[in-house]
């Protein structure tokens, strides 16, 4: 099976998927101070319902972010562990294309957002293509929200992580313009990572672990004390 972890965001979620692409146990967190520490409570939950265990893992599957700085150190810390443990290999997927798989495909371009801090975005842009693949039309980017109309003059679809507040930022800015997607998209679940690990883990594309790290994309808001030590 495939574990996947996504804490790129702060609503953490774990998947188990079955190497046939089935989604074997699934769980997701909501937001919360100090959730991070359930993380691997939540793993045992997940293997003790299902009746599985972390022997029968042959690949680990991670967002790499962009996303929280916390959450993505934790989560490839732990990817990294197990792979290591398990002497599997790990795959790194981008949080924005993960998030992008998840909306529907209504022919206009698909907008995958992440809250970077106040009125600051991640963004990337995408479409779907011939045969219902995802394809890539833009990197990921660090933007100001108030740029999106500019950048996406169009109809575009977009799905976030704060359906209420980014939701109400983009109808304010683009009118209809901005279609939203389902409010089931609008939280990136590890599933959706672990489907796009399956993909590359079936072709034989898997990651150095040595050479995996966070995508930050941005400088973090702590900075160190420039008068420290003097």
């Amino acid at each position: 099976m495939i574990l996947a972890i996504n804490t790129s965001t702060l609503q953490f979620s774990l998947a188990l998927l079955s190497r046939k692409g089935g989604i074997v146990a699934e769980h997701l967190m909501s937001e919360e101070r100090g959730h991070f520490g359930r993380l691997m409570p939540t793993l045992d939950f997940l293997l003790t319902s299902s009746g599985r265990k972390i022997q029968e893992t042959v690949c680990i599957a991670v967002a790499t972010g962009p996303g929280s700085f916390t959450g993505l150190r934790i989560g490839i810390s732990l990817a990294k562990g197990l792979c290591h443990a398990l002497r599997v290999p790990i795959i790194g997927i981008s949080s924005l294309e993960a998030m992008a798989i998840q909306a529907p495909n209504l022919g206009v371009p698909v907008i995958p957002l992440l809250y970077s801090r106040k009125n600051e975005a991640f963004m990337a842009r995408f479409v779907w293509g011939a045969g219902g693949r995802l394809q890539r039309e833009q990197e990921d980017a660090w933007i100001q929200f108030r740029d999106i109309p500019r950048l996406f003059p169009g109809p575009a679809l977009f799905v976030g992580n704060d359906y209420p507040n980014q939701g109400a930022q983009l109808r304010d800015l683009m009118g209809e313009q901005a279609l939203l997607g389902p409010l089931h998209a609008w939280c990136l679940r590890a599933s959706a990572v672990g489907s796009l690990a399956l993909e590359r883990y079936r072709m034989g594309d898997t990651d150095d672990p040595h050479f995996l790290n966070p995508v930050y994309l941005r400088p973090p808001d702590i900075r160190p004390n420039p008068y420290a030590g003097k």
